[in-house]
């Protein structure tokens, strides 16, 4: 085992008395990392027996304080015991003042939904638990439930007809052509070709590939993830992408994610000196990170996780705006990311089904950690509302590699011939309260707690419930097709846990007998609540801006302005990160095409202006501007 090792880690020697009293940055010893969970998986592969973790640590000045402490923390010294942790575990809490608990955990709810829940207790006879109140605040946060799109609108003192959402929705009420399923699911699917399948005839065994036509229903699916990748931006736009591939995993009983997209929008980056629209605003004490910052580090996390998952990002967006008139300063401050797709699926699979009493319910996927503590409640308020506790800690860790490991598996059921899955859903915001709690929302449930996969042996019965650990995916699956779904993720090495069971009693319930705790006990209906409805009311205000004054003797100047524009300029650094082909589908890469041919017309434009032909040749590159 000492010869593998060694070779394993590059011809590394064991260090038998090297001094390891040094200071060293390395992971959290609560939080195995995405670069372990390989590690230790190739160590075992190579038949190396008795490794549990693997992790990797980098030697530090004693005043090092360059880290990301959500993500790493600074050990004195290097040996077994960093690993250990001895911290007690949180009781459950019962909440007697539900308005001090939501403002000092950051839960965003209204005065009405507090009432609500004083009310539901007094009904209870008994005082809500830490979990039930947490729980409802993300099941019910704006994020979820879209209570602003859902309101009403009084404007100049007249209520408008319809809601936001019921005008969105209009146009697939008399126009519904070529939709399947539109609002009521993860993703929408519209009718597709019919296509040949190349797939192997059995997924949970070694097998012949086979071509197997089907009809098709093609998926689309757009998300923002605006607040996680304002506090975070790397890990905020690689949960992002990661997040909206999730959903299309889980359209229908299960589809397949074909290709992503990617918007970003900041304020001015600033990049460099010398540019006027820029000096006309200052830049404001910028919360967490510069608009530079997010811009880069956002398309590094969203790159990164299409990379690494298999994903090609085909297309997407980049504009920074800021604007003073009237006395009033506009910009993305807070900014928008915006994270897309498109997939497939069978369109015999395109619509769940019902669970039925005793159906079991499954979690493919990663541990439970601290990560992503209220994101759904803390993304519906204003960034900086809450501490910068509250807000980082409800920032996920994107894993890319655990994902794709529980989508092969959705793969196989969904290549299969007959595809045992009643219902799916992904775990986003609020964990596997909400993942859980909308497989069932039509039976009621009951979750062992016990048979959750724990990474973090401190986590709290609300946390263990609650967090936002990426890379899961629920089903609800019939009984006697579990051993199936096993076997295929075994073969695809993908974590499966069977965690409950349908109930059909309307309850949601978790239960733990090894901690002998039950911190939810709900129905469903009180649970899910009934949320006041929204009323916003406004005035309507006329703005006249002021004409834009144009010399046409600085044309050149305006141009070359234009063109050093983020939303303008070359997009090479944004595309050139990226595997643009990885899975072997994409047809036409982003910088070739039709949509090019013109745009290399521009060296005749440096050549009529002259001082700005590398910047004018530079727009060639881009296929959008």
């Amino acid at each position: 085992d000492t010869e593998k090792l060694i070779w394993l880690f590059g011809n590394q020697p064991l260090l038998k008395t090297a001094s390891l009293d040094a200071f060293f940055v390395g992971p959290r010893a609560a939080m195995v990392t995405p670069w372990s969970t390989n590690a230790t998986e190739i160590a075992q592969n190579m038949g190396i027996e008795g490794i549990s973790r693997i992790e990797e640590f980098h030697a530090v000045k004693e005043d090092f304080r360059d880290y990301d402490p959500m993500l790493s923390q600074k050990y004195k010294g290097l040996s077994q015991e960093v690993f250990k942790i001895s911290v007690d575990v949180e009781a459950i809490k019962p909440i007697e003042d539900i308005a001090a608990y939501n403002a000092a955990e950051g839960l965003a709810l209204s005065e009405e939904e507090i009432a609500y829940l004083e009310n539901l207790s007094k009904k209870l006879g008994r005082p809500l638990t830490d979990s039930e109140v947490f729980g409802f605040s993300q099941v019910n946060s704006e994020h979820c439930r879209h209570k602003i799109f859902n309101g009403v609108f009084v404007i100049d003192g007249k209520e408008k007809p319809s809601s936001l959402f019921k005008l969105i929705k209009k146009t697939s009420q008399e126009h519904p052509n070529s939709i399947v399923s539109a609002y009521k699911d993860n993703v929408a699917f519209i009718k597709g070709p019919e296509v040949v399948q190349f797939a192997p005839a059995s997924p949970d065994k070694p097998d012949f590939y086979r071509e197997t036509q089907f009809d098709s229903v093609l998926s689309l699916k757009a998300e923002t993830h605006n607040f996680p990748t304002t506090v975070e931006p790397f890990n905020g736009a690689a949960t992002g992408s990661g997040g909206e591939i999730r959903d299309r995993l889980a359209g229908g009983k299960g589809s397949l994610p074909l290709a992503g997209t990617a918007v970003y929008m900041t304020a001015y980056s600033r990049l460099e000196k010398g540019h006027p629209w820029e000096e006309a605003m200052k830049p404001r004490p910028w919360l967490y990170q510069t608009p530079m910052d997010i811009l880069i580090k956002a398309s590094n996390g969203a790159s990164d996780f299409g990379n690494k998952f298999g994903q090609p990002l085909i297309a997407g967006s980049v504009l920074t705006f800021e604007h003073q008139e009237h006395g009033r300063v506009l910009g993305y401050d807070k900014v928008i990311m915006l994270a897309g797709g498109i997939g497939y699926g069978k369109a015999s699979q395109a619509l769940k089904e019902t669970p039925k009493k005793g159906d079991r319910i499954v979690i493919l996927g990663g541990d439970n950690y601290r990560i992503g503590m209220g994101g759904a409640a803390v993304s519906s308020a204003d960034t900086g509302e809450f501490s910068s506790a509250i807000e980082l800690n409800a920032v996920q860790r994107s894993n890319p590699e655990m994902q794709k490991r529980a989508a092969n598996a959705i793969r196989g059921l969904v290549e299969n011939d007959t595809n045992p899955v009643v219902s799916i859903h992904d775990h986003g915001a609020g964990g596997h309260l909400n993942c859980l709690s909308e497989l069932v929302e039509e039976t009621g449930g009951l979750i062992d707690m016990d048979k959750l996969p724990i990474g973090d042996p401190t986590l709290s019965a609300k946390e263990i419930i609650g967090n936002e650990s990426q890379e899961r995916m629920g089903l609800v699956i019939g009984e006697k097709d579990c051993g199936f779904l096993e076997r295929i993720a075994q073969r695809e090495r993908a974590p499966m846990y069977e965690v409950g069971v349908a109930t059909g009693d309307q309850r949601f319930t978790f239960t733990s007998a090894k901690r002998n705790e039950k911190p939810m006990d709900l129905e469903l209906a009180d649970m899910f609540g009934s949320s006041p409805k929204t009323i916003m009311t406004d005035e309507t205000l006329d703005r006249i801006y002021d004409d834009p004054a144009y010399d046409v003797r600085d044309f050149k100047k305006y141009l070359s302005g234009v063109l050093q524009l983020e939303a303008v300029a070359c997009k090479d650094w944004l595309t050139n990160k990226v595997d643009r082909c990885v899975g072997g589908r994409v047809a036409v890469q982003q910088c070739a095409g039709p949509l090019q041919l013109p745009l290399n017309n521009v060296g005749v434009m440096a050549l009529d202006f002259k001082g700005i032909q590398g910047v004018a040749t530079s727009i060639g590159h881009s296929p959008i501007s």
